[in-house]
């Protein structure tokens, strides 16, 4: 017979013995039950301690009989902890198939939605937040948001689909966005494999645009300098917005040429994913880091503040009044910066999972998309050279 207790816990390193080596910890948690991300107990000269850690993943354990079992269920706190209370309920059901809760059997689809947008809310970032309410909004207006959340099927699904695309009008992209962001919703609710795979919606993958050297030469000869160090350091790091906008002065290292993406408990931020990563810099934005520092406000532990020491909110319409006196022929927004940070690296040569740890992807695939054909001037002359004996 099994038992019906799970066990949450996550892999992380711990210091033992004066090495780091890897544990199952017991995960922290809130007193409504809900977990605290990325809070494990770790035993210290035989005290229970609280510690932070981003890395590694979350895993159950049960007993079924005298065997052990143990599932990675990622690294997502709000999906360990609804994991889990599936595994209960196929345990408790005896063949693997979660019983739904009591109140699951009449709730209704805006109701699932409340309670799970609640959740959200606690575990995630106000953009990933947005992305959900959206998605689960536009969801409720197809289905029918008193529809009991156990009716929805297949056919709920393939209309939602629709219903994207021709009332809304949206993107083929954004469409698998919304309708990827439902998915995780409905397997929340324990509905899973309500679609097969060849009802997901499709679209065609773009390449990622890129700044060419010329385009940020022409770009930084317009910009102030205060507006040319702000961008180097978006191109030089690959950082996204938010990282910027959270960057302290202790995350930079000039000694060791490198910035750091930290967790600010103080400012209620996380990392994406809440992985941290360090990320090497080169010595002209070292250079300009440095004389910067000079003159910058010693109160204030924000690399780029505003006044007030508020993280700077405005680094986009500064980029677009830039290129604007730039007289810039080719669309200009920030995510372009850390798009070419890729390429160029790839270009030059470091390796994809060195450039994969220096982006903080969780996955290869996303690194390879910035995989470009390199289309320089220098390509050409070698393609030249190959064919040159060819008449």
């Amino acid at each position: 017979m099994a038992n019906r207790r799970v066990n949450l816990t996550k892999r992380v390193e711990v210091s033992f013995d004066g090495k780091r080596i890897l544990r199952y910890c017991p995960v922290v948690r809130h007193a409504n039950g809900r977990l605290k991300p990325d809070y494990v107990y770790v035993n210290i000269d035989g005290e229970r301690k609280e510690e932070r850690h981003p890395e590694g993943s979350y895993h159950l354990d049960w007993m079924i009989g005298e065997k052990r079992f143990r599932e990675n269920v990622g690294k997502d706190a709000a999906e360990a902890y609804n994991a889990q209370q599936l595994k209960e309920q196929a345990l408790a059901n005896g063949n693997g198939t979660p019983t739904p809760k009591p109140e699951a059997t009449h709730r209704t689809l805006a109701e699932a939605i409340q309670s799970y947008l609640a959740e959200v809310k606690i575990t995630s970032k106000d953009k990933t937040y947005a992305a959900y309410s959206k998605s689960l909004e536009y969801f409720a207006e197809s289905a029918g948001g008193n529809t009991p959340l156990l009716q929805i099927s297949r056919t709920h699904l393939i209309n939602f689909r629709g219903f994207l695309r021709d009332e809304k009008e949206l993107s083929p992209r954004t469409v698998y966005n919304k309708f990827e962001n439902v998915i995780s919703f409905l397997k929340s609710q324990g509905r899973e494999k309500v679609v097969s795979k060849n009802d997901w919606p499709r679209f065609t993958e773009e390449e990622p645009e890129i700044y060419e050297h010329e385009d940020i030469d022409k770009l930084f000869a317009a910009c102030t300098p205060e507006e040319k160090l702000w961008f180097q350091f978006f191109l030089m790091t690959g950082m996204r917005e938010q990282e910027v906008m959270y960057a302290y002065w202790s995350d930079v290292n000039v000694h060791n040429h490198t910035v750091r993406v930290t967790h600010k408990p103080d400012r209620g931020w996380t990392p994406k994913a809440y992985k941290e990563r360090e990320i090497p810099i080169p010595q002209p934005l070292v250079d300009a880091l440095r004389a910067y520092k000079t003159n910058a406000d010693k109160t204030c532990n924000l690399l780029f503040p505003t006044a007030g020491c508020r993280p700077k909110l405005d680094f986009l319409d500064c980029l677009k009044r830039a290129a604007g006196r730039a007289k810039m022929t080719v669309p200009c927004y920030l995510h372009k910066f850390r798009a070419t940070f890729a390429t160029w690296h790839l270009w030059a040569g470091v390796d994809l999972r060195t450039v994969q740890s220096w982006m903080g992807h969780s996955d290869l695939e996303s690194t390879m998309r910035y995989l470009k054909p390199n289309r320089t001037q220098a390509v050409r002359v070698k393609v030249n050279v190959t064919f040159g004996g060819v008449q």
